[in-house]
């Protein structure tokens, strides 16, 4: 496959820090680091959150997205997320990427500068048609909602 060749502006608060790239041959994501200043860390308090800046823009390609995704390790030792995940970046944004992030853990969390905070995703999207129809076709699910296919997977016929 072709990589996606995605244009980075580094902002002045960017100086220093790495520019988003795999940490390994089959990585699916690139890392983004917190461009908070040095001398001022952002403390995250249990439930709450904070839009937090990477210090550099992007242009994606036409029929692209970015996905900031969490980072899984902030996820399970500090209850640290995404709250939007997965948030998009669409092809046309060209201001700076932030993540927003929000902690469910117990303990307040440190954001520093070059922190390690989300990963993103760059993904080829579908462009859609929506048409409007007096009737959908029928399917096995119909309008089964949330738990509808219950915790096994199997479809519960007898929720309504």
């Amino acid at each position: 496959m072709t990589p996606a060749r995605v244009l980075v502006q580094r902002l002045p608060h960017g100086i220093g820090l790495p520019t988003p790239a795999p940490q390994s041959a089959d990585a699916a994501g690139s890392d983004l680091a917190a461009a908070v200043p040095e001398n001022a860390p952002v403390t995250l308090e249990p439930g709450d959150r904070t839009l937090v800046p990477t210090g550099f823009a992007i242009a994606l390609p036409a029929g692209y997205e970015g996905q900031v995704r969490p980072r899984s390790g902030l996820s399970l030792h500090h209850g640290i997320t995404v709250l939007n995940a997965p948030g998009t970046i669409d092809a046309d944004y060209r201001g700076e990427v932030k993540v927003v992030l929000i902690n469910h853990g117990a303990e307040p969390f440190r954001i520093e500068r070059g922190m390690r905070i989300a990963q993103l995703l760059i993904a080829p999207i579908a462009p859609a048609v929506f048409d409007e129809v007096a009737d959908l076709p029928a399917s096995e699910r119909g309008d089964g909602g949330h738990g509808s296919t219950g915790l096994t997977g199997q479809l519960d016929r007898t929720r309504k």
